[in-house]
């Protein structure tokens, strides 16, 4: 393994470059020839400006420096990252209990999973078989302060930092074969491969600050707004004689008016004035009035500095006028040919350029100064014009045919404005007509079919209930023939049975004999029965039906001797709760050739029993 691992550095001439006098820089190019150095006890791996012990976080917040992250490059730190067409040499790392072999510079990085939110723990595989705790701790707690190693019998381990950045180097040793010892056991070696670990905890604390950090952005949001929001009216107070007394002193100051008749106004809006505070407010109110005249004068005084202020920019525009006619008659001298003929071309060309924009620069204060003046000049006509208004304004004829020719061409350029504008339109209402008339059709047709899909629908369900009604009536009168036919028969075997017992008083005939009599009886009313049953009796109708049949066939199967209707219920209800005694009957006088009843019993002990033929009538069929 040492022979692999001494075997796959590749040596480099070109980054021997180091500085005689450290050590350390000597160290490292004795480990990348294969050389033991004396004397080296063990060596990090990395620099003590990084792994600080003794480092103080809360001393950033004391000195007010931003917290610098160890791992960006170039900060000082950590050197910057090497160039991506470069191979990065690893070395190797002597350790107390092991040595750590760097793998081949040539061979792809490891992979690694997607980094968790908050990581701070990692996946150690492909430990030694005989490594321990204090080993792994050993060569990892080089990377950072470590708060938990979780290791398994299966030669891996999970090692928990106490900062995120110490993970970044924790992975810097995938790859590395590690040797405990100088040993040549196999057990003893094994290449290390260091992955991204999921773990709860870290997720955790990595929730506990982005949480953290919602709410300093929340509250520092709060703060921002409520800095910018403007402020809010100062309260006002409630109306008392005491209140409406200062309230009076400070509508006849000028300073506090603004306050005061803001104040004024909202005991007004609140309904504060009654019969008994009315001459109060008039006299505030008539205070407010004896400030208009003050509001007037100043009005005009700010009118009479306002014109001040325009006499006075007329008159410098006035001096800046003429000035600008002084250069602009300086550069006509110079243009003439008694001076023009002694400048260079050069000279000439500088005076062309200077005298153009002096003349436009005059003739824009010219229009400006004669805005001016055309301005005064309406203000005194339109005065005039009240004094006397038969005095006309005169104005320049050149000045009217420039403003008529202006006129005239915008009013051409709004004429064809209008032309396109108008022809749009009616594009625009064509398409659009067209495209109303489609969605039109469109919405109709849908609207038909729906309707016609629905009326469908509808005679459907007319036809199946007309069916269902139809059954129902069916079944309705020959529930009802039944109805009376069993009940005729009830008179018939109840005038029989009188008439038996009649006989049998008067010949002395034993009860066995009147048994016979009821069997007899009753048998000839399943005859009747089971021929009206066949003439009239429909199928079973449903798979519920069919499962009843075959429940009760078997329980009166088991009592050979019947049982009556009130037993047979009882049993059933145990199975279905919903079932009732007279369906279970209907359904048992349907079916006359698998179910036949009988009476036994006399007088008081007469009773009536069913039992299961099916046996007997399938012979008959």
């Amino acid at each position: 393994a040492a022979a692999d691992g001494l075997g796959s550095i590749a040596i480099d001439t070109t980054q021997l470059n180091m500085s005689v006098t450290d050590p350390t820089a000597w160290a490292t190019a004795m480990n990348n020839l294969g050389m033991v150095p004396v004397g080296l006890a063990g060596q990090q791996l990395v620099t003590d400006s990084i792994c600080v012990p003794g480092f103080d976080p809360s001393l950033s917040m004391m000195t007010g420096i931003t917290p610098i992250n160890p791992m960006i490059p170039g900060m000082g730190l950590v050197p910057p990252p090497p160039p991506t067409d470069v191979p990065v040499v690893k070395e190797i790392i002597h350790c107390k209990s092991c040595t750590l072999f760097p793998p081949n510079p040539n061979l792809p990085p490891p992979s690694t999973r997607e980094r968790p939110p908050g990581c701070k723990t990692v996946f150690v595989g492909g430990l030694p078989e005989n490594s321990t705790e204090e080993i792994i701790q050993e060569v990892f707690e080089q990377c950072g302060d470590i708060t938990a190693i979780r290791k398994s019998k299966k030669n891996f381990c999970h090692i928990r930092f106490a900062e995120e950045f110490m993970v970044d180097k924790a992975i810097y040793l995938s790859g590395y074969r590690m040797r405990l010892g100088s040993s040549t056991d196999k057990k003893d070696s094994g290449r290390l491969h260091v992955d991204f670990a999921q773990a709860r905890d870290d997720f955790y604390e990595w929730e506990c600050k982005q949480r953290m950090l919602a709410r300093e952005e929340r509250h520092r949001r709060k703060m921002e707004e409520d800095r910018l929001r403007p402020p809010s009216p100062p309260a006002i107070m409630h109306y008392s004689e005491h209140e409406a007394a200062l309230l009076a002193e400070k509508l006849k100051d000028d300073s506090k008016f603004s306050e005061a008749i803001t104040v004024l106004l909202t005991w007004i809006e609140r309904g504060e004035v009654n019969r008994r505070s009315a001459n109060q407010f008039y006299s505030m109110v008539q205070s407010a009035n004896s400030h208009v005249r003050r509001l007037m004068n100043e009005k005009a005084a700010h009118e009479q500095e306002m014109e001040q202020a325009k006499e006075t920019f007329k008159n410098a525009l006035t001096g800046i006028l003429t000035q600008f006619e002084q250069i602009v008659a300086v550069f006509n001298a110079s243009t003439r040919q008694k001076a023009w003929d002694h400048f260079s071309k050069a000279q000439r060309k500088n005076i062309d350029i200077w005298r153009k924009h002096s003349e436009e620069l005059r003739n824009a204060h010219s229009e400006q100064l004669m805005g001016i003046r055309r301005e005064e000049e309406m203000e005194m006509s339109d005065d005039d014009s009240g004094d006397n208004p038969s005095k006309k304004l005169r104005v320049d004829d050149s000045a009217l045919a420039a403003q008529a020719y202006a006129l005239k061409e915008e009013n051409d350029s709004l004429r064809w404005q209008l032309d396109a504008y108008r022809n749009e339109v009616e594009l625009l209402k064509q398409e659009k007509g067209q495209l109303f008339r489609t969605e039109e059709s469109l919405t109709k047709d849908q609207q038909l079919q729906f309707l016609q899909q629905t009326m469908q629908g509808m005679q459907q369900q007319l036809l199946s209930i007309q069916e269902e009604l139809n059954n129902k009536k069916s079944e309705l009168e020959q529930a009802k023939e039944e109805q009376t036919h069993t009940q005729a028969m009830l008179k018939v075997l109840q005038e029989q049975l009188k008439s038996a017992k009649e006989l049998a008083e008067i010949n002395g005939h034993d009860e066995s004999q009147a048994n016979e009599i009821n069997v007899l009886t009753v048998a000839l009313v399943n005859q009747d029965r089971e021929k009206n049953s066949e003439k009239r009796s429909p199928g079973l109708k449903s798979e519920k039906e069919a499962l009843l049949i075959g429940i009760i066939s078997t329980f009166l199967h088991v009592h050979p001797f019947g049982a009556n209707i009130e037993y047979l219920w009882s049993y059933m209800q145990q199975l279905d709760s919903r079932i009732s005694a007279s369906e279970i009957e209907m359904l048992l006088m349907r079916l006359p050739r698998m179910f036949k009843q009988e009476f036994t019993g006399v007088g008081a002990t007469l009773e009536k029993r069913w039992k299961f033929c099916a046996f007997e009538g399938i012979k008959t069929i």
